[in-house]
């Protein structure tokens, strides 16, 4: 058996007590940080919160030598942990898809996921929101400015009235310069400028801080506005609303602090 198990956004607490129950109960546990991370916890307090082993794989130890894992859950009970959820935007669908052609039974456990999360805290109603999108690290892409396709999404959701949620990008250390280089955050505030730059300082943004934790920002505002601000510790995401009804425009002034004139200038 092969369990997916979400850990929820933020620290060893995150898990639902379905995920914390499967797995206490695995016989080996494998876990992947490089789409997301718990920014409120360690793998080692992880490991002990939950009295547990974790075998931590990088990108190739997941997407191309996963017989590791696999072996495991062929012999017993295999967990394969992530942040979030592990099939929403931290997609391990192939994983799944190769336990299933060895004929390994498989099973999901879901967790809260920043998709969720950025709904619920900035009061922006989930089914308006479009297809998500993903901004690089400028040397990652390595084009001139702001990626089209980023922009394109913005703009072809924004043309249907819905929402983009712009998931900003993480490198860890290893995959960039090895196993002693830090870690690297995207922050709210930087990507706020590079649209400002490359598509529209007018444009209302929403930036949303370490969702998940006991003191999650949420902050409306221009995008030129939100880029001269400072939003703290990761995890970061920005959205960029479509035309507000007008529940979402009163969420965005009473939990982001939007100004008033932003709020009428984008209420339908």
């Amino acid at each position: 058996m092969l369990t997916f198990i979400g850990l929820g956004l933020y620290d060893e607490r995150s898990i639902t007590v379905e995920g914390r129950e499967a797995l206490r109960s695995a016989d080996r546990a494998f876990a992947e940080f490089y789409t997301s991370k718990l920014i409120g916890t360690t793998v080692e307090e992880l490991a002990d919160h939950h009295d547990v082993d974790i075998d931590v794989r990088d990108r190739a130890g997941v997407e191309q030598d996963a017989e590791a894992i696999l072996d495991a859950a062929d012999d017993g009970d295999a967990a394969f942990l992530t942040a979030g959820d592990t099939m929403i935007s931290t997609t391990h669908v192939d994983l799944r898809l190769r336990a299933h052609e060895r004929g390994i039974e498989t099973r999901i456990v879901h967790g809260v996921t920043a998709q969720s999360a950025a709904s619920g805290l900035t009061g922006l109603q989930n089914y308006r929101f479009g297809k998500a999108t993903t901004l690089p690290f400028p040397y990652a892409h390595g084009a001139d400015g702001t990626p089209k396709s980023v922009v394109d999404t913005i703009g072809d959701n924004r043309e249907r009235g819905l929402h983009t949620l712009v998931y900003l990008d993480i490198k860890v250390g290893y995959e960039r310069a090895g196993v002693d280089a830090d870690d690297e955050y995207m922050t709210g505030e930087f990507a706020a400028g590079e649209f400002a730059r490359d598509w529209d300082g007018d444009a209302l943004g929403v930036v949303v801080a370490r969702a998940g934790s006991p003191e999650p920002v949420v902050a409306a505002d221009r995008l030129s506005a939100l880029a001269e601000r400072e939003f703290g510790d990761p995890l970061h995401m920005l959205i960029v609303p479509a035309s507000l009804h007008d529940l979402e425009a009163e969420a965005l002034s009473a939990f982001g602090d939007a100004p008033s004139d932003l709020i009428d200038e984008n209420t339908v």
